[in-house]
């Protein structure tokens, strides 16, 4: 892989995107990999007499402002990795921010984004801009939740991810036990037998009458995620590999573990999801509720 590949952070000077800064910063460091922080600015121009010279003005504000902002954050990415070698770039374009980040992930190896930004509802979980990055990126997605200050302390405990089973999970299982390898941490694969809430669609009659046995749904799901793993060992063989088989609601699992996990990791859509929605319902529900960053993997 090219080492000069970079890792692209979204910059909008809120604390959401600041704590994406940190946690980039250090994960950049981990791969020798260049932080390139991003910031946009959404411009409308004036068409006619005085308003192009005020349009003008108020782009050189913005200009200004922009710039501010990327500087305080490279600062900051560049304060949180103390003595460790990073290369820190900076760009400053004109247009959405989610269609300026979109652009730069074509040649990215990874996007970083808060989970909110300066226009988040304080109520709201996720933000705009996340949400429709991680629909859309070509390039791994990570979302940031709130993380402390050293953010040493969100880079311990293992690296989670989701496999249902399906050859959609793949290039996160992939994404998975690389990042478990370059943390040298333990991976947790998780896989769930159905994707609902199973008490609310069989009685226990109803699962004795369709033969519904668990233990023998159980040894028969195991082998579904052991086929889901295989090969992968043999790229990663120093990944310890923890495998977690329930019956159902992996989302509950996921976040469960999230709260002592250093990432999640998911694809964007799972089994039986529609060519239409970018992403499942479990990603979406991941990305509202875990309890560290989310790395969502499109196929």
């Amino acid at each position: 892989m090219r080492v000069d590949i970079p890792i692209v952070v979204g910059v909008d000077g809120s604390a959401h995107a600041l704590d994406a800064v940190r946690w980039a910063a250090h994960v950049a460091v981990v791969r020798g990999a260049p932080l390139l922080l991003a910031s946009s600015l959404v411009v409308r121009r004036g068409t006619y007499g005085d308003a192009i010279n005020l349009s003008a003005g108020a782009f050189t504000d913005l200009e200004y402002a922009g710039k501010q902002r990327l500087e305080r954050a490279a600062e900051l990415a560049t304060k949180a990795v103390g003595d460790a070698p990073l290369t820190v770039r900076t760009t400053l374009r004109e247009g959405s921010p989610a269609t300026v980040l979109l652009e730069l992930a074509k040649s990215a190896r990874m996007l970083v984004v808060g989970s909110r930004g300066l226009g988040g509802v304080a109520g709201g979980l996720l933000g705009s801009v996340s949400t429709a990055v991680a629909a859309h990126s070509p390039c791994p997605v990570v979302v940031v939740r709130g993380i402390p200050d050293p953010v040493d302390a969100v880079l311990d405990g293992p690296v989670v991810v989701g496999v249902d089973g399906s050859a959609r999970s793949t290039p996160a299982i992939g994404a998975a036990f690389e990042e478990a390898a370059l943390r040298d941490c333990d991976l947790v694969a998780v896989h769930a037998w159905s994707d609902f809430d199973l008490s609310t669609v069989f009685t226990t009659d109803d699962a004795d009458h369709h033969d519904l046995s668990w233990p023998a749904i159980a040894v028969a799901e195991e082998a579904v995620l052991a086929e889901s793993l295989a090969g992968w060992h043999q790229s990663y063989p120093g990944v310890t590999v923890r495998k977690v088989v329930v019956r159902d609601r992996p989302i509950d699992h996921l976040v469960e573990l999230s709260e002592q996990a250093q990432l999640v990791v998911t694809g964007s859509r799972g089994r039986g999801g529609f060519t239409s929605l970018l992403l499942g319902s479990t990603s979406r529900a991941v990305l509202h509720a875990a309890r560290c960053p989310v790395m969502i993997v499109r196929k």
